[in-house]
């Protein structure tokens, strides 16, 4: 059992977030937190400069609140964390911040793009200095 798990969950995925949240669940130790992040991806400049003002601050709302939906949804005490930037790095960022023994990342069947960029789950994995379950 682990006692405090990071499960990223993506805004376009919330089914998937849904059931890898569940999979935490049931590694929680008793007394054991989990920590819901999500992370918003950085755009170039060159494309950033064409959002309307306050997009990211939107979009850092709605996560917030889709998630907390998700956490009462299921009864849970989870704590929420909203992150900037790349999304295996700050999955990473928040595992070591937040003192994390597991990650619990969900993973889909690769298309071409995985193949030439490699997948989230992908570099989690390699670079994680816990233990990761992949959860397809």
């Amino acid at each position: 059992m682990y006692s405090k798990i990071i499960v990223p969950v993506a805004m376009d995925q919330l089914e998937r977030g849904e059931a890898i949240l569940r999979r935490a669940v049931s590694l929680l130790a008793e007394g054991g937190e989990i920590v819901l992040v999500n992370v918003i991806e950085v755009a170039t400049s060159y494309i950033s400069i064409e959002f309307p003002a306050g997009m990211v601050e939107m979009e850092i709302k709605q996560a917030e609140e889709r998630l907390a939906r998700m956490r009462d949804k299921l009864g849970l005490k989870a704590m929420i964390d909203i992150r900037y930037g790349g999304s295996a790095r700050e999955i990473l960022a928040a595992a070591q911040e937040h003192g994390a023994d597991l990650i619990v990342v969900a993973s889909h069947r690769p298309g071409l793009a995985n193949y030439l960029l490699g997948s989230t789950a992908d570099r989690v994995v390699r670079h994680a200095p816990i233990s990761v379950l992949v959860d397809r």
